[in-house]
């Protein structure tokens, strides 16, 4: 299984990096057992060191400490593992009913979490991260999480300027992390891919992560041009949600919400889906494979982000991400209008 160099950090990339968020109760609590068995798998179907993406926003830091505690409980050899910490949520006591990030999607969950992104707080969050993976894990990868979240709180330009300040001190400290030695590459992980130019032309990164942006779905043409100039300056890209939460594949979210066909905007998501399995029907095509194979489909694309609450999932992720799709299904797609058909990388 070939692996994509992350520029000059020692780190390698294999085609599949594996997701934590389920080990943080993403859309259900799931047992210890399972979690063990999910991380088992993941260390049993990709050749080592595995790749695990988690953040102290994934169950308010429950995903690091599963993570951490079965690692240690499987005696992985910590050669063995990277571990890529998306920084920018601390971990706080719960003092309501449920999380206050996120509201109906965290189960189980006994502590709540809240941005942190300064100079300071990342360094905090750091410390916190590394102490919920406990034992001799340190986190190689690392990058501020949802700083287009953040950013969000802006009620005017003057505060969106302040609040930007506050990313660019978050990674300056990260930059001496890594300065230091603590840390091997930088990246950023955001939801809204148009905060990730503003960054990348202040910090010098290493890698960034796309969720819900590039898709089967949704592949914007400014999008994969920004992933081009990212891969001609040798910065890596790891393509994650692409199934826009489990809804292409029959899920009852959609971008980390519910979802119903109750406006003329959802009822198109419905209608978009209805017509993609029906196709993936009609050429004996597995929805997940051809999710998968798409996002992956861009030369600038390193590895996919796969995340499952079912182990016996793990292996039919690593095989989606290596399976072929005939052509006369995507050419069906694009006659359809369910692919642009100005997309380069399919044929």
């Amino acid at each position: 299984m070939e692996r994509r160099p992350l520029k000059e950090t020692g780190i390698s990339l294999p085609a599949v990096v594996f997701g934590t968020s389920a080990l943080g109760n993403l859309y259900s609590e799931i047992s210890d057992d399972i979690k063990t068995a999910i991380v088992k798998e993941c260390l049993l179907n990709v050749p080592k060191p595995v790749v695990f993406d988690s953040a102290g926003k994934y169950g308010a830091g429950l995903a690091l400490e599963k993570l951490g505690q079965i690692l240690q409980n499987l005696k992985a050899d910590p050669k063995d593992v990277i571990i890529s910490n998306k920084l920018g949520w601390l971990r706080t006591p719960l003092i309501s009913t449920e999380p206050t990030f996120e509201k109906g999607v965290w189960f189980g969950i006994k502590n709540d979490a809240r941005q942190n992104i300064s100079y300071d707080g990342i360094l905090e969050c750091w410390e916190q991260g590394k102490q919920l993976l406990g034992g001799n894990l340190t986190p190689q990868m690392v990058s501020v999480h949802d700083p287009d979240e953040y950013l969000l709180k802006a009620r005017n330009d003057e505060e969106f300027k302040t609040l930007f300040s506050h990313i660019i001190e978050a990674y300056k400290a990260l930059s001496e992390l890594k300065s230091q030695g603590k840390v091997k590459a930088i990246g950023v992980g955001s939801k809204n891919w148009r905060i990730i130019p503003m960054i990348a032309e202040k910090i010098d990164l290493d890698w960034v992560m796309f969720a819900n942006s590039m898709t089967i779905y949704r592949h914007p043409k400014d999008l994969l041009d920004f992933m081009e100039k990212l891969h001609a300056n040798g910065v890596a890209v790891i393509n994650s949600a692409v199934f826009h939460a489990g809804f292409l594949t029959g899920g009852d979210f959609f971008d980390y919400v519910p979802i119903k066909p109750d406006t003329a905007e959802n009822i198109e998501k419905f209608r978009w889906r209805e017509e993609f399995i029906s196709i993936c029907s009609k050429y004996d095509v597995v929805p997940a494979n051809a999710c998968v194979q798409f996002a992956m489909s861009s030369p600038a694309v390193a590895s996919i982000s796969l995340n499952t609450s079912n182990p016996l999932r793990i292996k039919n992720n690593v095989e989606s991400a290596h399976c072929s799709i005939p052509s006369g299904f995507w050419r069906e797609m694009i006659v359809e209008g369910l692919i642009d058909k100005n997309y380069p990388y399919l044929f």
